[in-house]
């Protein structure tokens, strides 16, 4: 008797663990794991060198002296600022004004909320679509010091959001081109996407 009533104990916690994640889970999750960090860290690597040929060489690098032009700088990669976050879809997915860098304004659409956790900080995000990319334009307690002082981007596509869920990479955080020439005009992240923490990650900023 006492083996089954271990038994039905043991089932019973199982279901109630079955449920809570099922229903109640807060999207507080670790970094997605990485099959193997090495391998990660050279395909970012091989991401950084062609963007480094692009800056240099194509006639849409923000660069007009190409001559003077090296090489980006960045964090050194680092999985942990992979974040799985939960995402909060708007129900009425309305219009939101962006201001520009240039004092001028576009027109974004709300998408969602993303929600997740970095460095035991649980952060928020507003996720917004334009042209059929989402987008999340955001400043850290980088920004202005070792990162560009107008924010970092992150892009995605459509596709890249399944079941309300969206990985976050923070290790391609990537600078506006205005932070390189000024005659672009560049989007500046939303007031609410100021987030409480340090994102050692992505794209530094050194001028």
């Amino acid at each position: 008797m006492p083996r089954n009533r271990f038994l039905l104990v043991g089932l019973f916690l199982i279901l109630l663990a079955i449920i809570y994640f099922s229903f109640f889970d807060s999207g507080n999750t670790d970094s997605p794991a990485v099959t193997n960090p090495e391998t990660y860290r050279t395909e970012m690597a091989t991401k950084r060198k062609e963007k480094d040929e692009f800056f240099r060489t194509s006639t849409e690098s923000p660069y007009t002296d190409k001559s003077k032009f090296k090489s980006l700088i960045y964090f050194n990669p680092d999985p942990n600022y992979r974040v799985s976050a939960r995402l909060e879809p708007f129900a009425d997915r309305k219009k939101v004004v962006v201001k520009l860098t240039d004092g001028s304004e576009e027109v974004y659409e709300k998408y969602a909320h993303a929600v997740f956790t970095l460095h035991d900080e649980v952060c928020r995000l507003l996720v917004l679509k334009h042209d059929n990319t989402l987008s999340v334009l955001f400043k850290d307690k980088t920004s202005g010091k070792e990162t560009y002082g107008g924010g970092r981007y992150l892009d995605f596509k459509p596709d890249d959001a399944k079941e309300n869920r969206l990985l976050i990479d923070f290790n391609e955080a990537y600078n506006p081109y205005c932070a390189y020439n000024h005659e672009y005009a560049c989007p500046l992240p939303p007031a609410e996407n100021t987030l409480p923490v340090e994102v050692r990650a992505g794209e530094k900023y050194d001028q």
